[in-house]
């Protein structure tokens, strides 16, 4: 995503959101803005704004998340396979596999989730409130972040899913190996992201004025001990309150505890690494009220082979669980040590 960041003038007090961001430079036209509001891309003074009509006043801090620029081509169905995990009239939770990218973007303009989307539903039976370039697409996993996800199948269950997150009442957990040993078992992680500027590819933790809020809670699962190639490893289960690009990532090397594999935030040490070349994070449940029938979903999603490999190995490392692992490491598929 590129970022667009804008202080309103005094002069401007008054317009519309999606007029006023639209007659900015480096903006997309008014009914593209009005788009990426309802799909909860533009900030304003830190809070997501929704309403396309709310009245810019001298002094707001704008941020806009634009899509990566490519080809205005059709996203076309392909024959992609979907794990589907739960499907109705109105939404799909699903565990998208790694390497799968979730929308065409600059490098990426087939292959990917949306494609597979398409041909399962049809591009008339998906959600377009994030853009027609991003079908059904409610919430984002990095290409080589597994696990599950959601989509929409009409506008209404998009914008509904969307506020879930906005409002922090879907219930979003990851898995993940880090490096070294977290001392407390249990914690939150309450910081600005925002756009690097030393790399413009990665995150990083911010207290600029139009850095977004991002909130992250973990609670350690396991410890498995040091040895002379790296200093031990801690498995966490992580609860996503807020969704930034990044997040767990950047928060784990926040706190000195960079994901295992992890090619932009971790370490370049390939043993350290366990042999992955991929980050050690994982999607393993979601849970919500349908907004539409009011049922509580949940689901679930065991670990990747690769990573369940990476624990069995571990195993006879382990310092022990804690009672909250003793509850959750069962259910993630792992071998019994």
């Amino acid at each position: 995503m590129a970022d667009i960041h804008i202080l309103v003038a005094d002069d401007c007090a008054g317009q519309r959101l999606d007029a006023y961001l639209g007659a900015n430079d480096g903006c997309p036209t008014r009914s593209a803005c009005a788009h990426l509001i309802e799909g909860g891309a533009v900030i304003v003074n830190g809070e997501t704004c929704l309403s396309k009509k709310y009245a810019v006043r001298a002094g707001d801090r704008i941020s806009v998340d634009l899509p990566e620029p490519h080809d205005p081509t059709d996203v076309i169905p392909e024959a992609i396979p979907l794990d589907i995990r739960y499907e109705d009239d109105y939404l799909i939770v699903l565990s998208k596999q790694r390497g799968l990218v979730c929308h065409p973007a600059h490098g990426h303009e087939n292959g990917t989730l949306a494609n597979a989307l398409v041909y399962h539903c049809g591009i008339d039976h998906l959600g377009t409130v994030q853009g027609e370039d991003r079908p059904g697409i409610v919430h984002r996993l990095d290409r080589d972040t597994s696990g599950l996800m959601l989509a929409a199948k009409d506008d209404d269950t998009q914008r509904a899913l969307q506020n879930l997150i906005r409002t922090r009442t879907l219930d979003r957990r990851y898995i993940t190996l880090v490096h070294g040993h977290i001392a407390m078992d249990e914690g939150t992680i309450n910081t600005g992201i925002a756009r690097s500027t030393r790399d413009r590819v990665k995150m990083a933790v911010s207290d600029d004025p139009f850095a977004r809020q991002a909130i992250t809670t973990f609670k350690v699962l396991e410890r498995f001990d040091s040895t002379r190639f790296d200093d031990g490893y801690t498995l966490v289960e992580c609860h996503l309150f807020t969704g930034r690009t990044h997040q767990i990532r950047v928060h784990m090397r926040h706190i000195n505890h960079a994901c295992v594999g992890d090619p932009l935030y971790g370490k370049c040490d390939a043993r350290a690494d366990q042999g992955l070349t991929r980050q050690f994070l994982h999607s393993w449940r979601v849970a919500f009220e349908h907004p539409v029938t009011g049922e509580r979903i949940e689901c679930r999603d065991e670990l990747p082979w690769d990573f369940a490999a990476v624990l069995d190995d571990l195993a006879p490392r382990s310092l022990g669980r804690t009672a909250v692992g003793d509850e959750i490491v069962p259910q993630l598929g792992l071998l019994e040590a």
